[in-house]
């Protein structure tokens, strides 16, 4: 029968940056139980993460998304635009924070679509300091939110009164 270790959010923190020799913060393992992603425990009072839960969670990302996809799609994905090489806390802004919304998107994905730059993939530029950009799907608010860090105006419209009141 396989043993069962427990870990607290520290040490599930701690574990998984020795296990992918990178940097994992709590907010991270925090952010995994938070959507589901590994099961939470309780034990006292103090909230407890499987470590198999974590290791097979860790596991099921390294290069396998990229065949399984590829798989389905073809050859020609723009695996750059996967940002799957940054961390859970770099790909967040404070809006994310502010509540649980599900259908983020992460900023970076946002910036490279907006900002001045060209590429293989991206042929031309569509935006460019103080234009304005309207969001007409608005949700959590980070088309927003990068838009005016990068010096645009933006207006965004939702159908959720809730997400309309956090811009």
């Amino acid at each position: 029968m396989p043993q069962i270790n427990f870990l607290t959010i520290k040490e599930a923190s701690q574990w998984v940056s020795q296990f992918l020799s990178r940097d994992i913060s709590e907010s991270n393992i925090s952010y995994l139980i938070q959507y589901g992603r590994v099961k939470k425990y309780h034990d006292n009072g103090s909230t407890l993460v499987n470590i198999n839960d974590l290791k097979n969670y860790y596991l099921s990302f390294q290069g396998r998304r990229e065949i399984s996809w590829e798989k389905r799609l073809g050859k020609d994905l723009n695996w750059g635009l996967s940002f799957d090489h940054l961390r859970e806390k770099d790909t967040t802004k404070h809006v994310h924070r502010l509540h649980p919304y599900k259908g983020k998107f992460i900023p970076q994905l946002v910036e490279y679509f907006i900002d001045n730059h060209t590429d293989d993939f991206k042929k031309d530029v569509y935006f460019k300091t103080d234009d304005i950009i309207l969001d007409p799907f608005s949700g959590s608010g980070t088309t927003l939110v990068q838009a005016n860090e990068m010096g645009m105006h933006s207006i965004g419209i939702d159908i959720s009164h809730f997400n309309c009141m956090i811009k």
